[in-house]
């Protein structure tokens, strides 16, 4: 049998035509895809995307850490004074524990804060970012300040209390205080203030102000406060007294100097009122030391009796010029109150309860005072 494999044709070298033979299309074009080369622009441009993706990535964790990580370890009180630049507040800002006071720096550069430096008392609360701190900063919104301030006998104890706790200390206060012109511009019921009328703008209790408050702007916040205590309500009792707010604020004050009893304001407040209407002279010991200048005295002696001062009501009939405290709003509308009574006098008892015994003729006070230097005496209080 003749063979039918050709003579000059081997197996193995015979070219592979792939599943769809030597002349197939799709062959062909297998081979062709296979040896493809990517183009010099594709080879530059996809290590730059991976190198962006990765700046991107490292430059948004550091403006987060930089922005909005958290800031303020505790919580922070920050006082910006007038005039402060922008180092002073970087350099209270590093005293008050600011750690991280660079990320503070590179945003508030950013933010132009340098150029909107506000005064202010500013709360920083714990966990606050960067960002949070520089816009509050930046904006200004300061927290006010709760101002504070009890019974004070004089315009220098008040100035005291309130410059501790304002920008404005009390030097600054007391040259208002004691300029008759810058004081006299203000008005009170209708009326220029004075050095002895002043003290009867402050009524003891909370305000909420901005710290960085003048001396003028906090003179008339009080005065803005007193003119809302004083409603149709309490001007109309005033009237039926046929007194003024300034009149029953200094009768009051002495009202609020003789008890700390609320319940027995109403009736040490009749016992003044009787005089007045009676022509007596008030004899207030309040009054006394006050002119006297000296609030801490424990006993009226004759030699203080004698100080020869306006506000020494045993010397002069009718009201002092002014308050000789601030008083509280419960001794106002004890005043107010005009309890009926017929007291003329009263003493306090000698059992040192902080009461009084009340009288309404002199040999009944005489016997009531009697019994309250006795208690004295033994207990040595000169």
């Amino acid at each position: 049998m003749a063979n039918r494999k050709s003579p000059n044709v081997s197996r193995r070298h015979r070219p592979y035509s792939g599943a769809y033979g030597s002349g197939s299309p799709y062959g062909a074009r297998s081979r062709r895809s296979g040896s493809r080369k990517k183009s010099p622009m594709r080879r530059v441009l996809e290590p730059l995307a991976v190198l962006a993706c990765v700046l991107l990535v490292v430059g948004g964790g550091i403006w987060y850490y930089v922005a909005y990580a958290p800031a303020i370890s505790q919580e922070t009180v920050l006082y910006v004074p007038s005039k402060a630049s922008y180092r002073q507040v970087c350099d209270s800002l590093r005293k008050a524990g600011f750690v991280n006071d660079y990320r503070f720096d590179l945003l508030a550069k950013i933010r132009k804060y340098p150029y909107y430096v506000k005064p202010g008392r500013y709360i920083l609360t714990e966990g606050a970012s960067t960002s949070k701190v520089v816009d509050k900063l930046r904006s200004g919104a300061q927290d006010e300040v709760h101002l504070h301030f009890g019974r004070v006998r004089c315009l220098a104890d008040l100035a005291a209390k309130v410059g501790r706790q304002i920008e404005a200390d009390s030097a600054a206060l007391m040259a208002l205080f004691t300029h008759p012109v810058r004081l006299g511009s203000f008005m009170l019921d209708g009326r220029p203030l004075t050095y002895e009328t002043a003290l009867a703008c402050f009524i003891p209790n909370t305000y909420y102000i901005h710290w960085n408050t003048t001396p003028e702007k906090f003179l008339s916040r009080m005065i803005y406060e007193q003119e809302n205590f004083w409603n149709d309500a309490r001007r109309a009792k005033a009237e039926s007294l046929k007194m003024n707010p300034l009149e029953v604020i200094t009768l009051a004050s002495i009202v609020e100097l003789e008890t700390n009893r609320q319940d027995e304001k109403a009736d040490i407040a009749s016992v003044y009122l009787n005089r007045l209407r009676r022509g007596i002279p008030l004899q207030a010991d309040p009054t006394v030391k006050f002119a006297v200048g000296d609030p801490t005295l424990r006993r009226i002696l004759k030699v203080h009796l004698k100080t020869d001062s306006p506000y020494n009501t045993y010397l002069y009939r009718g009201l002092p010029p002014g308050p000789v405290c601030t008083p509280s709003a419960a001794s106002i509308d004890a005043v107010l109150a005009d309890k009926k009574t017929s007291y003329l006098y009263f003493c306090a008892r000698e059992d040192f309860s902080g009461y009084h015994a009340f009288a309404s003729n002199l040999s009944a006070h005489n016997a009531n005072a009697r019994r309250y230097h006795r208690a004295l005496n033994e207990r040595k209080i000169r």
